[in-house]
């Protein structure tokens, strides 16, 4: 997740620890990656060329609730704008608290929509707002750093908010969603943009769409548009050829 210019960072349990690590201690590595000095904000990972961030922890998830954000963000603008159908099957990945997952059911309340995250703590969140009345059609899944667990070609719609700069295995990751998607299925990468300096967001949590597009056609996925109704935020929707 992003953190505001002077905001302070939490850090919670599922940091990644390559900035500490030698290149040496990756047994399973694929030679996707560079390994260098680390940045303030970034691990020392490179991948195409782009230095992956640190990982926002669950102590963070206050955060993603604050009542400004979609004032901020225009969140309700871009849940709108998903390209949804009423029984799709949608992967919200890096769903921290929900935040996405349960706007989105609504709008599909004959379909479902699978909130992934690598950390438990954020799932049992999601699984207590179910219980209190949130939607139902929200189903958690645990993933993996290299991992979303989402079944084959079951996907209609792959949503990724703020999150995919900080995945550590940007390439596995990737391939597994392409994988996970449905022939002719969207990708929907939300980022803040980095071309735009004024955006007072760090460095490595911001993305360009040339670094985005370059990214996601590494692992088969065609860009089809590119939203500007965000005021700080890519809008980029990918798709999975036929």
């Amino acid at each position: 997740m992003i953190h505001a210019a002077g905001m302070k960072v939490i850090a919670g349990t599922a940091i990644s620890l390559l900035a500490f690590l030698s290149p040496c201690a990756y047994a399973q590595d694929t030679g996707f990656y560079e390994y260098k000095k680390a940045s303030r904000d970034g691990i020392g990972k490179f991948y195409m060329g782009r230095e992956i961030s640190h990982v926002m922890g669950h102590l963070g998830a206050a955060w993603l609730e604050r009542p400004q954000r979609d004032r901020e963000e225009k969140t309700s603008r871009l849940v709108k704008n998903l390209p949804l159908e009423s029984d799709d099957t949608v992967a919200d990945i890096g769903a921290g608290t929900g935040y996405f997952s349960f706007r989105i059911a609504d709008r599909i309340q004959q379909g479902k929509v699978l909130a992934v995250d690598i950390q438990q703590e954020m799932l049992d969140v999601i699984q207590s707002r179910i219980a209190e009345g949130f939607p139902k059609n929200v189903e958690p899944v645990l993933g993996t750093e290299r991992d979303p667990r989402l079944a084959a070609e079951s996907i209609d719609l792959v949503l990724l908010v703020d999150a995919y700069h900080e995945f550590s295995w940007p390439r596995e990751m990737g391939e597994a969603m392409a994988a996970a998607l449905k022939p002719g299925g969207r990708l929907v990468l939300v980022e803040y943009r980095g071309e735009d300096p004024s955006i007072p967001i760090k460095r490595l949590h911001k993305m360009t769409q040339k670094q985005a597009r370059s990214e996601m056609l590494a692992v088969g996925l065609e860009w089809e548009s590119t939203g500007s109704f965000l005021p700080q935020q890519h809008f980029m929707i990918f798709r999975r050829p036929e």
